[in-house]
């Protein structure tokens, strides 16, 4: 959905311009107009702004604004910012679904960075990146505003541009260069982080837009309630801004270069709840790279050390929940689930048969057309049949569009050969060790090329990103049809897309809510975590980006992605499947005591080696387990969830038991 207008985002000329409509509510400390709005106990606003924005989804209805502030308490600075009440253009989101954004009280000594965002069309935005490494959600200043909002930052805390990034903003002077990359990657969402406790400061909620100098009375303490925000922005699709050159997982590739070069410790020490941090283990891996030995010279850890027990013994839950595997789904059962012309009699129960056994190979061709929405279950053979002919002679169309690019053209078309350029260099090193993508001049290989430069045009503004073509390569290895293949990949990537959007805020969402899955579901595991700065779960990285992709076996990897496709009990299944993997091994990575660093190269040395049968049951036993309060913790919108209005032939249903 695109908006009416767009504003040219200079940050002074908007700001300028909003001053003469009368719709800045911006404020010095000084201002004889704002004195008397001073907070009790001697809080000041020293800046206000009114119609900051978050975007949960890429939908202009679902837009929440709110009131901005920066409160200076003593020789204390704060952050707020609260969701307007009674917002009419969010029909979907209850006041309780707004609140889950709201930033109480945050103190600038939490604050890592802040990073400037200017696109060349659309609204300027700033992210917020925390002392932990975690980060909010983008605010979105409609009216102008950042440039001021820094200078106030910058009048009463001590704020530095970066010398590596003139966007990025330190509020503290970091001296460990992973330390500066990781609020650069700007990968997770924001969770609690107030280590102790701060002075309080009385924050009042903006009743309505309309209604903007009325308070409503709601204090907050600033102990304990830095961030209620869960997590749930839906990054934007339609971003005219993105740039092909933001590619996430080579960005990963920094952090454990860093790692490697770096001999200080990179992260605070804790000192709660008896668990030390190591010296950090040096390695050169990228996240997607492949797996390897440890080096025999790593630090030892006596086996004697204590680890808190499991609060949920898991191995009992998962024999009491969750339930055993089936074979697949063969011909003559997939049968018996159409009618005569060819229609599926009951969807609920065809899911619920293929999240406990998957599909045959053969099947899958047929099968994955209905898992993905690229076929409803109620359409008939001969629909179907119809439908196909039709996307086929649609996906020549597009794919037309880069074809006729004459070599004149594409001289003057800087981001279709950058697109191209990187397509073509990723195709050729996905899969290769399979017979169907293996050895030179591979017509599959140049298939998969096609797909994804022809995706690039249909989607312009998500484009193409490191990573597509391994979602890619399974869909074509089971389809055989190359307009088939792509309608499929469209399909998927309408769940997957924002994983790769440039404010990184699908990958944001999923890996906050994760860690408030594990805080549920494993409190002592979420503590150890906490205390060894791992809370921002770039561990799990790689394993939500790419579905798994490089963690299992290529058979087993289409078998576990048509289990998550069903959305049987839980459309977000992968994230319990995730606290599965991290509960299974809970006790080897609490009594090592890993780090960051050590955990991040644990994780990627799991690949091949994780049972996936087990693995399914016991996320299945956690998802149920945790019910309602599971759902509770992963915020609307959360991939893979498909927008309501993603014009998808047939949007997929959720069920549970």
């Amino acid at each position: 959905m695109q908006e009416a207008e767009l504003h040219d985002l200079s940050d002074d000329a908007d700001y300028a311009a909003s001053q003469l409509q009368g719709s800045a509510s911006f404020s010095r400390s000084g201002s004889s107009k704002r004195s008397s709005s001073s907070e009790s106990d001697g809080a000041e606003i020293v800046y206000s702004k009114d119609n900051v924005t978050i975007h949960p989804t890429q939908y202009a209805s679902e837009r929440i604004s709110g009131r901005l502030r920066l409160i200076k308490q003593g020789s204390s600075l704060f952050m707020t910012w609260i969701p307007y009440k009674g917002q009419r253009s969010n029909p979907r989101l209850s006041e309780k679904d707004k609140s889950l954004y709201t930033i109480r009280a945050v103190p600038f000594t939490d604050v890592r960075s802040i990073r400037r965002h200017t696109p060349t069309l659309g609204w300027q935005y700033v992210i917020v990146v925390l002392s932990s490494g975690l980060a909010f959600p983008p605010l979105y200043f409609y009216n102008g505003g950042v440039r001021e909002f820094l200078a106030t930052i910058k009048q009463h805390a001590f704020l530095v541009r970066s010398a590596d990034d003139a966007n990025v903003f330190l509020v503290n002077d970091f001296q460990d260069p992973l330390q500066r990359t990781l609020s650069s990657l700007e990968l997770p969402m924001a969770v609690s982080v107030a280590n102790g406790p701060s002075t309080s400061v009385s924050v009042s909620e903006p009743p309505s837009n309309e209604n903007q100098e009325k308070a409503d009375g709601g204090n907050f303490d600033g102990l304990g309630a830095t961030s209620q925000y869960n997590g749930r922005h839906r990054p934007k699709i339609h971003d005219p801004a993105r740039d092909l050159s933001i590619q996430v997982l080579e960005k990963f590739s920094l952090v454990t270069k860093f790692a490697r070069d770096t001999t200080s410790q990179l992260f605070r020490e804790s000192h709660g709840d008896g668990f030390g941090s190591n010296d950090r283990r040096h390695h050169n891996q990228s996240l997607l790279d492949s797996p390897h030995k440890a080096s025999s010279d790593e630090q030892k850890v006596p086996d004697e050390i204590p680890v808190p027990s499991d609060p949920l013994e898991f191995d009992k839950l998962a024999l009491v929940w969750g339930k055993p595997r089936q074979p697949p789904l063969g011909s003559e059962e997939w049968a018996t689930f159409l009618d005569s012309e060819g229609r599926i009699m009951d969807s609920k129960a065809l899911r619920k048969r293929i999240f406990y056994g998957g599909i045959e190979h053969s099947l899958r061709k047929e099968v994955w057309t209905f898992l993905l929405g690229y076929h409803a279950y109620d359409s008939t053979s001969a629909e179907r049949e119809y439908l196909v002919s039709i996307k086929k002679s649609e996906y020549e169309t597009v794919k037309q569009q880069w074809q006729s690019i004459s070599p004149e053209q594409a001289k003057r078309f800087t981001k279709f050969r950058e697109r191209k350029g990187l397509i073509e260099k990723d195709v050729v090193r996905t899969d290769r060790s399979l017979s169907f993508y293996d050895g030179d001049d591979n017509p599959n290989v140049y298939l998969l090329r096609d797909i994804l430069l022809t995706y690039s045009f249909y989607n312009f503004d998500l484009g193409y990103c490191q990573g597509m073509s391994d979602l890619l390569s399974p869909i074509l290895f089971v389809m055989k049809d190359e307009a088939e293949s792509f309608w499929c990949f469209v399909a998927l990537m309408e769940r997957l897309g924002p994983n790769f959007n440039r404010d990184q805020n699908g990958m944001h969402t999923q890996l906050f809510a994760i860690s408030k899955l594990v805080e549920l579901l494993d409190s002592p595991l979420h503590n150890y975590f906490k205390q060894n700065d791992c809370l921002n779960y770039f561990f799990c990285f790689r394993w939500v980006l790419i579905q798994f992709k490089r963690e299992f076996e290529y058979e087993k990897t289409m078998k576990l992605w048509e289990v998550l496709w069903t959305h049987y009990l839980s459309e977000h299944l992968h994230l319990y499947v995730c606290v599965a993997i991290l509960k299974r091994y809970r006790n080897k990575i609490m009594g090592e005591q890993m780090d960051f660093d050590t955990l991040l190269k644990f994780i990627n040395e799991l690949s091949g080696q994780i049972d996936l049968d087990a693995t399914l049951r016991d996320a299945e036993a956690l998802c149920i387990c945790a019910g309602e309060n599971g759902a509770a913790n992963i915020p609307p919108g959360t991939p893979p969830s498909l927008p309501i209005d993603s014009g998808l032939l047939c949007p997929q249903q959720d069920d549970i038991l």
